[in-house]
């Protein structure tokens, strides 16, 4: 890598248990086994004061699972292909994925990916654990591509819009969703609440409320905001501010 070009300098910010800010400048390499050829950088995890795992992944033409990830028992899991093309799929069943495709794996199943082109291949890659519900079926497999779903507007502002990536189903006790703000499009007030967001930034710029702190965010940062971290956004610059963020949902919290 060198010497640097400049003083040492960052954007990140990192409040363990409150919120994060990673840029993509800074992510270093991690070798997980049962990930070929995968340049891994984990940006969320319970060191952090994360419930889920999160990683942003960089896979090498030929890289990929060597086995199915996140077959544990009760470890459910999410990947979506941001860019480039492979294979991908639930346990080991693999079938040809393009850029946006995504694959969500119940608990105990897994899943597995591989690059078979020429190109690198950016992905995003989520454990968690999953909380059971009394009387409810476990949740099925759920491939898919966010490109081909339509938006719909977000609480009846027509610049802001919003996907959902999982069923909108009491069986899932998690989801994905993408959310886009037109230029001086926001939210429509300060959240506060009990969900926490994993949020990779897709397109655009934007400025985020976390916590009491007003911070510049861009293509390419991810963002963790746990619980009860107030939060909203705008979107700012000349395009669509745009970000896929997870959230856990459907059940009520353990005592």
């Amino acid at each position: 890598m060198g010497y640097p070009a400049d003083i040492l300098s960052t954007r990140a910010v990192v409040k363990h248990g409150n919120y994060a800010v990673i840029p993509p400048e800074g992510l270093v390499n991690n070798q997980i086994p049962g990930l070929e050829g995968c340049r891994v950088s984990i940006v969320a995890s319970p060191k952090m004061g994360a419930s889920f795992v999160e990683y942003l992944l960089e896979v090498a033409p030929g890289g990929g699972t060597s086995r199915p990830f996140g077959r544990e028992a009760g470890i459910e899991t999410f990947f979506a292909i941001v860019e480039g093309e492979g294979l991908l799929g639930a346990g080991e069943e693999l079938s040809p994925a393009s850029a946006g495709a995504y694959q969500y794996a119940p608990p105990g199943t897994g899943l597995s990916f591989c690059n078979n082109g020429t190109a690198p291949m950016k992905a995003l890659l989520y454990k968690q654990r999953f909380q059971p519900a009394e009387g409810l079926a476990l949740p099925a497999a759920v491939r898919g591509n966010y490109e081909e779903i339509p938006y719909r507007e977000y609480d009846q502002m027509a610049n802001v819009w919003i996907k959902d990536l999982l069923p909108v189903s009491l069986e899932y006790d998690m989801n994905f969703h993408i959310l886009s703000f037109a230029p001086g499009g926001c939210h429509p007030f300060v959240e506060t609440h009990v969900q926490e967001h994993g949020a990779y930034v897709l397109e655009g710029e934007g400025c985020y409320l976390l916590d009491e702190d007003w911070r510049m965010i861009k293509k390419g940062d991810f963002l963790w905001f746990g619980p009860y971290v107030a939060q909203a956004a705008y979107g700012v610059g000349r395009s669509n501010f745009t970000y896929l963020y997870s959230k856990d949902c459907n059940r009520d919290p353990e005592i």
